[in-house]
């Protein structure tokens, strides 16, 4: 098979670049699934992943996925062709995704809240040629919907399910390759792995979109192994470790850090719902060594529960927003040491090192990941540096930071500074601790809403809710919320009467629209504020919004 012929599609990196990152030790020569394989064969018995529904040990994982990947081959999947991911966390979740990277596939990483309007340009856009869904999930049916959308997208030819019912339309991953001899499928495997180029792709993610639906990542074999290993290294990992898992698995950081990570040093997966009332009796049962949790699950430091799972903690990473003070002191209580994590589907993280200061760890996300990490702060629209201490625009690159967006060669050219740099849009600052540099998060460039480590664009909503006959105008802005971090709220002008927000949102549904995009609180005003250029004036619309938020609470303590 050797490399694909992508037409120019994917942006490699450049030949000498590789060949230095292989001389120094970070990048290796096998795809994804042969290095899982190496690792599986060296720890056999110890479990490779722990779920409420079943565990896997690395021996019954590799079997499984390899018996998944040649059921793939017999379908008709060819090497090369593009899956979408729409599944949560579940113990087939981890089969299916090996089975996929076993049978030469491309992951498309979407998530199950999903819908139409993001499903089906996603899917166009990568070229898909099957959907994985789940069976059963609470409130929408998915395999239903992945029914209607290869009926409105005929490319999307294979519908494969996970948790369905033996009656059901699709292929099951349970049934698949089920009737070969373990052997035969490994044979199979091994066939196909060898003929694939680790510097080729390997999953498509997706960035946080700031113009429309999100821009599709091309993660490659060789630097995404690297980007698990790395992480895994940064916090001492070994086979001894047991890494607990809650935000969705489908995801950059559920597949770096909960999966990739403690299974490139033979460690053990414990995967949990994001449901602290099921989360966290699964992971103090199994003894959890390190966890990471988003913001939306910071409050978990304040359950009784917590307290039967810091017995075995070593480490908390935390990622998503700003650490509070109480929640950093509360973890000083229990005795369990807590850094930071800042990271983005297109690459870079930062990550507090072990040994860094107290203040550091709680006020900044700490350094690069990699020893061969570059990054840079830049005055925003320019490639002019900012002083250490001065906030300006995170640029960055390094061995497993994207060299462009998949078939974007024109949003390319604005992604990067004329040195390679990517662009990031994120507003940060370098924080000195004696001889070591470290970044403090302070905000975005781009016009994004953070709920809970989910990436609303304002700008899309924005245009969506137009498409509403009684809405003359729209900005959505992000209003602050204990829990999440951010919601969003949308500042509406129309005729007639308001709508009321269940109005909106059935608008919304209509279109298609992932729930979690939906504004959560609507403000109808006359006229949109304008800035002193003419645009609608945002800075504005968020700071009455804070202040109307804040005064609520204040008024309900």
């Amino acid at each position: 098979m050797g490399r694909i012929e992508w037409s120019g599609r994917v942006v490699p990196f450049p030949q000498d670049v590789a060949a230095a990152y292989r001389t120094e030790g970070l990048w290796g020569t096998l795809p994804i699934a042969a290095e899982f394989r190496a690792v599986a064969e060296k720890h056999a018995a110890r479990n490779a992943v722990v779920t409420s529904d079943g565990r896997l040990t690395y021996a019954e994982l590799d079997e499984w996925s390899d018996q998944v990947a040649a059921g793939m081959v017999e379908l008709g999947l060819e090497p090369g062709d593009r899956v979408l991911f729409q599944v949560t966390n579940r113990l087939l979740t981890v089969v299916a995704w090996y089975g996929v990277l076993k049978a030469g596939l491309i992951p498309v990483c979407t998530l199950a809240v999903h819908r139409a309007h993001e499903i089906g340009t996603i899917a166009e856009r990568t070229g898909a040629v099957a959907h994985l869904v789940e069976s059963g999930t609470r409130g929408f049916d998915l395999v239903a919907f992945a029914e209607e959308q290869r009926a409105e997208h005929p490319r999307l030819r294979h519908l494969l399910t996970i948790g369905a019912s033996p009656e059901s339309t699709g292929t099951r991953i349970e049934d698949l390759g089920q009737h070969l001899h373990p052997d035969d499928a490994r044979e199979i495997v091994d066939a196909i792995q060898a003929e694939i180029d680790p510097d080729d792709v390997a999953v498509f993610q997706l960035s946080g979109g700031t113009t429309g639906v999100p821009k599709v990542i091309p993660r490659l074999h060789a630097e995404y192994w690297y980007n698990a290993r790395a992480y895994a290294e940064a916090w001492g990992w070994d086979e001894t470790t047991r890494n607990g898992h809650l935000i969705p698995l489908i995801h950059n950081a559920g597949i770096v850090c909960g999966l990739h990570g403690p299974h490139s040093v033979g460690g053990s997966l414990i995967l949990a719902t994001p449901d602290l009332s099921e989360a966290l009796p699964l992971l103090a049962a199994s003894r959890v060594t390190d966890v990471l949790l988003g913001h939306g699950h910071y409050n978990a430091v304040r359950l009784p529960e917590f307290d039967q799972l810091a017995a075995s903690l070593r480490t908390v990473v935390l990622s998503g927003a700003k650490v509070p003070l109480p929640l950093f002191e509360r973890l000083e209580e229990l005795g369990v040491w807590s850094g930071q994590l800042f990271g983005m589907g297109e690459g870079f993280f930062a990550v507090t090192p072990l040994d860094a200061p107290r203040e550091a760890r709680l006020t900044t996300v700490g350094a690069g990941l990699s020893p061969a990490d570059a990054f840079e702060v830049l005055t925003p629209g320019t490639e002019e540096p900012v002083a250490d201490g001065e906030v300006g625009e995170l640029c960055c690159a390094g061995p497993y930071t994207l060299r462009g967006y998949f078939d974007a060669a024109d949003h390319n050219r604005g992604a990067f500074t004329s040195t390679g740099l990517y662009r990031t849009g994120d507003l940060v600052s370098v924080q000195t601790f004696g001889a070591d540099r470290f970044l403090s998060v302070e905000g975005r460039l781009k016009d994004v809403i953070n709920r809970g480590g989910e990436k609303i664009n304002a700008e899309e909503v924005e245009v969506l809710l137009l498409r509403h006959p009684d809405i003359i105008n729209a900005a959505v802005v992000a209003m602050p919320d204990e829990r999440l971090g951010e919601r969003s709220c949308a500042y509406l002008v129309g005729r007639g009467d308001p709508l009321s927000l269940p109005d909106v949102q059935r608008h919304l549904e209509g279109l298609g629209v992932a729930k979690f995009k939906w504004p959560e609180r609507l403000e109808w005003i006359d006229e949109m504020p304008k800035t002193a250029v003419g645009k609608i004036d945002k800075k504005r619309l968020h700071a009455q919004i804070a202040t109307r938020v804040e005064d609520e609470r204040r008024a309900l303590a």
